[in-house]
C-alpha cells in the first residue's frame, strides 16, 4: 500500500496560490487587460506574482503607471529599471496630459494632482481599449477598499458603485463586461501589510530605497510628517527638521507622509508593522484624512 505524502502550505503559500490563481483567471477571461505598476512595494509583489504565473513567456498584458508628475524619483527611476529587466512593455500616462488637454484644471497651483489621477486613468484605459486594470490594493488599507471585490466592476462611466457588485462564491471570479465596462482586479486583496513584507523577505525582492529608514528635512503638521521637498516647499513659520524617517507607503509627493524610523532592513520593518496599531494609510496618506468617505467618493469617480 502506497503512502500519500501530506504537504502543508504556509499561509504565504496559500496567498501566492490566490493571487495566482486570479492572475490566470484576468488573463483567461479579459481580451485586453493591464496591470497598474506604480515600482512601490505593492507592485512589485503583483510583478513577482505574475512571474510566477505566466513565465518562461511574456505577460499577457503590459505594464502601466498613471503619473501626477509629482512622485518620488527613486520610485519612478525604479519603476523604469524594473521594467527593464523584465523586458515588460511599460505605458506611462501622466496628470499633466490631462492637463494640457484642459480635461484637469486645478483649482490652485499647489493642489494635490492625486484625486486627479481618475481623470487620467480613465481616459488611458479609453485610449487603449483595456477592459480590465490589475492592481496592488489591500483590503486591509482603508475602509472603501474593504468594500471591494477581488474582481470590481466599473460602468461605461468608470464609476464604482458598492452596492452593485457581483457576488464570490467558492472564488469563482467573473471578469466579463459588455463594451466600455471595466474590471479592477486585486490579487492580494486578502493579503495584509506584514503579509506583503513577509512576501518581500521570501522572495528577496528589492525595493526603492525611500522604503528604508534614512534622513530627511520634514515639517510637523497635524500629526504627520510632511517631506519638504521642491513640490512641497516650507512655508513661512514652518519649523524644518531632519529626522530618520521611512516610507510605509509611496504615492504622490503632496499626500504622502513618511514614519518616523531606524528600520533600515526588511527584518527591521517587519518588527515594526507587527506591532503598530495604525494603519499605512492612516499613519501616512494627507489625502485620506480630508474625512471619512474621502477614498470612497474618490473610486465612485472612477480612482483605482
Amino acid at each position: 500500500m502506497s503512502t500519500l505524502t501530506r504537504q502543508t502550505l504556509t499561509h504565504l503559500d496559500w496567498l501566492e496560490a490566490e493571487a495566482i490563481h486570479i492572475l490566470r483567471e484576468v488573463a483567461g477571461q479579459c481580451s485586453n487587460p493591464v496591470l497598474l505598476f506604480s515600482g512601490g512595494k505593492d507592485s512589485l509583489c503583483m510583478l513577482r506574482l505574475a512571474e510566477k504565473a505566466f513565465r518562461p513567456g511574456r505577460f499577457p498584458f503590459p505594464l502601466m503607471h498613471i503619473d501626477t508628475g509629482h512622485n518620488y524619483k527613486e520610485v519612478t527611476d525604479f519603476r523604469d529599471k524594473r521594467a527593464a529587466e523584465l523586458g515588460e512593455r511599460l505605458i506611462v500616462r501622466s496628470v499633466e496630459d490631462s492637463m494640457a488637454r484642459g480635461t484637469v484644471v486645478l483649482k490652485t497651483p499647489d493642489e494635490s494632482r492625486n484625486k486627479h489621477q481618475s481623470v487620467t486613468l480613465l481616459e488611458s484605459i479609453e485610449e487603449f481599449g483595456f477592459n480590465a486594470c490589475i492592481g496592488g490594493a489591500r483590503r486591509d488599507e482603508e475602509k472603501a477598499r474593504a468594500k471591494e471585490r477581488i474582481m470590481s466592476f466599473r460602468d461605461e462611466f468608470g464609476q464604482w458603485d458598492p452596492k452593485n457588485q457581483r457576488p464570490e462564491l467558492w472564488n469563482l471570479f467573473n471578469a466579463r463586461t459588455h463594451k466600455g465596462e471595466n474590471i479592477r482586479a486585486f490579487p492580494i486583496s486578502n493579503w495584509t501589510e506584514l503579509d506583503v513584507w513577509q512576501y518581500i523577505e521570501r522572495e528577496r525582492l528589492e525595493l526603492p530605497s525611500i522604503y528604508f529608514a534614512h534622513v530627511r528635512p520634514v515639517v510637523r503638521k497635524n500629526g504627520l510628517l510632511q517631506p519638504v521637498t521642491d513640490v512641497t516647499p516650507a512655508k513661512p513659520g514652518d519649523v524644518v527638521e531632519n529626522v530618520q524617517v521611512r516610507f510605509r507607503t509611496v504615492g504622490d509627493i503632496t499626500c504622502t507622509a513618511p514614519v518616523e524610523s531606524d528600520a533600515d532592513t526588511v527584518a527591521k520593518i517587519l518588527l515594526e508593522t507587527a506591532t503598530t496599531t495604525i494603519t499605512e494609510r492612516g499613519a501616512t496618506r494627507m489625502d485620506d484624512q480630508t474625512s471619512d468617505a474621502s477614498m470612497e467618493q474618490r473610486k465612485k469617480e472612477g480612482y483605482f
